[in-house]
């Protein structure tokens, strides 16, 4: 793999970044603390993700993690910080995470999760705002904030959006540690694959991403999705009318109708 050689990467402590092939990786790098967040991991990814967004060579984002473990939620030392937290403090602290919530969801370029174990908790909140997800049989997925007397108030947000109000709740409330399989069902994730095969499986499918679609594309499809469910209807349609006529004069489509009316193989990724 390509290191992306800038001080702002090489200060990084609990995040590592690569690029391979046009696919920016952002692993998790915090193996002995199973990558449990706290504020320092939140902001080193919320940097990861930025450099990402504007790095040329990347077209697409695969978010992965070391050790055994993808993501045990929030670290608990970190936990005991905030015992003494006031409400400023708390309210700053769940802004934090929420932003790196919202970065990603707007994302201008597709994030695909690739869970090669438990993920709970905040992790399963990172799984969740991706916009593809693989993992393995054996994974482990759950909001588990309610029996600790917490909230799993950011992500649900986004777990509306994307599984609707019954599952939701089913997960929400009950704290459930759920298989991958049932996640599956669920809407959470989108692919179980067996753990050998995971890795590859991801480069396979960001690869067709990069080469078979325009990453412009992708970027306003994203930004759409994001968009239209906030507004009414007659809003959403006229808001799509105007995105579709600006699609029709972007380079891209030039080049992509070109392509098909000659009965060309068009490759994105050049």
């Amino acid at each position: 793999m390509e290191d992306m050689p800038t001080q702002e990467l090489e200060d990084l402590r609990y995040i590592r970044y690569d690029v391979q092939d046009s696919i920016g990786y952002i692993t998790l790098n915090r193996p002995e603390k199973r990558n449990a967040l706290n504020a320092n991991v939140v902001s080193e990814l919320k940097q990861a993700f930025g450099f990402a967004e504007d790095d040329e060579a990347c077209k697409v984002i695969v978010l992965r993690a070391e050790g055994d473990v993808f993501c045990a939620g929030a670290d608990l030392a970190y936990l005991q910080e905030l015992q003494n937290f006031g409400y400023n403090d708390n309210l700053a602290d769940s802004t934090h995470l929420m932003q790196l919530f919202h970065q990603i969801y707007t994302l201008n370029k597709v994030v695909i999760g690739q869970v090669h174990g438990h993920a709970l908790a905040g992790g399963c909140g990172l799984a969740t705002i991706c916009d593809f997800a693989f993992t393995v049989p054996e994974a482990k997925f759950g909001y588990t904030e309610v029996k600790i007397g917490f909230l799993p108030a950011i992500v649900s947000i986004f777990l509306l959006r994307k599984i609707g109000e019954t599952r939701t709740k089913q997960l929400l409330l009950t704290g459930d540690v759920i298989s991958a399989q049932k996640a599956m069902e669920y809407g959470l994730v989108n692919f179980v694959v067996p753990r050998e095969e995971l890795a590859d499986n991801v480069y396979q499918f960001a690869r067709r991403l990069c080469v078979e679609n325009s990453g412009q594309s992708m970027e306003v499809t994203k930004e759409m999705l994001a968009r239209i469910p906030e507004m009414p209807l007659e809003d959403s349609l006229r808001y799509a009318a105007r995105m579709n006529a600006d699609a029709r004069g972007s380079d891209d489509c030039r080049r992509g109708i070109a392509a098909f009316l000659n009965k060309e193989k068009l490759t994105w990724d050049n």
